[in-house]
């Protein structure tokens, strides 16, 4: 006779909990959790500001031809792009952002960007193992369309920084 309550009031609970984990893809300001917000700045400008705020080694802008090279990834798939390596080779910061196109070619340009951060993790690691250290700890994060790429030791303020230009304004 008691196991009919405690049958009962489990299923109650697992239903209760159930409902509780449950998501219908929206956010909490109504829109879908698949639509982020688009910046309304340019790649290039979003690089720049995060350099005006986080204090760096000197990188360079890498034109068409470095970034095809270095990042193993094919143009076509990018609507925009802006990526900065040291100038000379004794750091390993790195900053990118990378739009793709068509958000079915992020998967791509992820694995693209990791090859580039195995590629600087091996220039390092006979050679300088304070800034080998600094590229094991780089961050790939994706926003929507956008690829951000970062070696630094202030990877996190990138991050942070980064997530700012797709926030409700």
């Amino acid at each position: 006779m008691k196991k009919k309550p405690f049958v009962l009031m489990l299923a109650i609970l697992l239903t209760l909990a159930l409902s509780a984990c449950s998501s219908n893809g929206d956010n909490s300001n109504g829109n879908k959790a698949e639509e982020p917000i688009e910046p309304t700045v340019s790649v290039k400008e979003m690089v720049d500001k995060m350099l005006a705020d986080i204090e760096q080694p000197n990188l360079m802008e890498l034109d068409a031809d470095g970034v095809k090279q270095q990042y193993h990834v094919d143009l076509g798939l990018l609507e925009e792009y802006s990526v900065r390596i040291p100038m000379m080779n004794v750091k390993s910061n790195e900053l990118a952002i990378l739009k793709v196109k068509d958000a079915k070619d992020i998967s791509d340009v992820e694995e693209a960007v990791k090859k580039r951060a195995a590629d600087v993790q091996k220039s390092f690691e006979q050679y300088l193992p304070d800034q080998y250290e600094n590229a094991k700890n780089y961050k790939i994060v994706t926003k929507g369309n956008y690829v951000l790429f970062v070696i630094s030791d202030q990877a996190d303020a990138f991050v942070k920084s980064f997530e700012r230009f797709f926030e409700q304004k």
